[in-house]
């Protein structure tokens, strides 16, 4: 797990954590750049997804090496965070150990814990497993899965990023891929929920919505006071990996209403 730091020299605090599973930590940097002219930003890159030596474990390890790091910083509360699917994750895991106050979250098609049976669950984790294993290893799959001219950031090259994706897809080991898929969707939660005083809105894009059904519900059920945001014409994760605008504007706006 590595902390990056933009924007030191600004008032608020803030945590970004964006990975859908195994996008590389540098899908994102362009975003987090831009929110460090406003603020103090702590970008997470979970273990095994910045090119670095060492293998993702779960969800559970990440918080609680996050949580050491960014204490030992100096960092006491945070003004807000933002995490996208299994960050998303990180940070409803990080916000219900509360060893950290948080005043908004902002959790972008996070997945929240299974409620299947075991044995359902590792019938999924095997499925997920394979899938993905043959993405990292298939750019014409990858390509007919997520087609370049949809999925490229703004800004950047079709080409030149998909090379990029599959030479980094070589650094991602067996034990990353299967710890990512198992952790994101079984990561242990305290019940009941602690009470927080942390303003917590679901964001989802509008044609993931039934696929978010089930975490919407959980989130609802586990925090008090949540609140949802369609993200209208987007799939799951679009807005803050391809439309980098206007995810600036919107993070910015939910951040400071």
């Amino acid at each position: 797990m590595t902390i990056y730091e933009y924007g030191k020299e600004n008032e608020k605090q803030v945590l970004f954590i964006a990975t859908a599973a195994l996008e590389p930590y540098w899908a994102f940097e362009k975003q987090v750049m831009k929110l460090g002219e406003d603020y103090h930003v702590y970008a997470v890159a979970a273990d095994g997804h910045d090119g670095k030596p060492g293998d993702f474990i779960s969800i559970e390890k990440t918080v609680s090496d996050m949580t050491i790091e960014l204490r030992q910083r100096g960092v006491r509360s945070l003004y807000a965070a933002y995490g996208l699917s299994m960050g998303g994750a990180i940070i409803v895991r990080f916000l219900a150990t509360g060893h950290i106050p948080v005043q908004k979250a902002i959790i972008d098609g996070g997945i929240l814990p299974y409620t299947y049976p075991k044995w359902i669950c590792h019938l999924i984790h095997a499925t997920d497993y394979i899938s993905m294993r043959s993405l990292t290893k298939s750019r014409r799959l990858l390509e007919m899965v997520a087609p370049p001219e949809k999925f490229t950031a703004e800004g950047s090259d079709p080409k030149e990023e998909y090379d990029a994706l599959m030479r980094f897809y070589k650094t991602y080991s067996n034990r990353t891929i299967s710890n990512v898929f198992w952790s994101a969707n079984n990561y242990e939660l305290p019940h009941p929920a602690p009470k927080l005083d942390t303003k917590i809105v679901y964001w989802y894009g509008e044609h993931e919505k039934k696929a978010r059904k089930t975490d919407m519900a959980y989130i609802r059920s586990y925090f008090d006071g949540v609140t949802f945001r369609q993200i209208d014409g987007l799939g799951h994760g679009e807005l803050v990996m391809i439309h980098l605008s206007q995810f600036d504007r919107e993070i910015k706006k939910a951040w400071e209403e």
